[in-house]
């Protein structure tokens, strides 16, 4: 799935392994285990997809990276630990991706107001809104909708609505 991970002009070359990603999973409950099979399909495919853009309160973890921050680079399991965290963890005012893709989350009527809606579209104003949502169609955001299509292509699920935040008002 991860097509560049072993690739020579990789950085982090071998690095992230299956195993790893499942290890660091089975520290968050519900993240690829919530609703049913197309939504956990759905939900692994919007986080891998999110994280593979992005790739091109650590004491969550159980480690302390502010002594040791290096253990991101260093540890794979580590590394997707404090991707799952963020994934996993609402910010406020913004609900967590995992709530977003699994339709825990419901919009307020600020937020239908600002054009957010649930759906691949809101994870990603979640994690970079203020650069990419509400901007019309840009390269950045199609480039996580390509990368999200690919892995839910892959795991045989449909899409869902709303993939993009072309006209989605970011968070404050």
């Amino acid at each position: 799935m991860l097509k560049h991970r072993n690739d020579a002009n990789c950085p982090a070359m071998g690095f992230y392994t299956y195993q790893a990603f499942i290890s660091a999973a089975k520290s968050f409950r519900g993240f690829g285990t919530t609703g049913d099979i197309d939504t956990r399909k759905r939900e692994i495919a919007s986080f891998l997809a999110q994280t593979s853009h992005e790739t091109i309160a650590r004491r969550a973890i159980g480690v302390d990276l502010l002594r040791n921050p290096d253990l991101v680079a260093s540890n794979p399991t580590i590394s997707f630990k404090t991707a799952l965290w963020f994934w996993m963890t609402p910010q406020s005012p913004k609900p967590s991706s995992h709530d977003v893709i699994t339709s825990r989350w419901r919009p307020t009527s600020t937020d239908s107001a600002a054009g957010r809606a649930p759906g691949y579209g809101l994870v990603t104003n979640i994690i970079n809104g203020g650069i990419e949502c509400g901007k019309g169609p840009n390269a950045q955001v199609a480039d996580r909708i390509g990368f999200y299509k690919r892995y839910c292509d892959i795991l045989k699920v449909g899409y869902g609505n709303n993939l993009d935040c072309y006209n989605q008002k970011p968070f404050a």
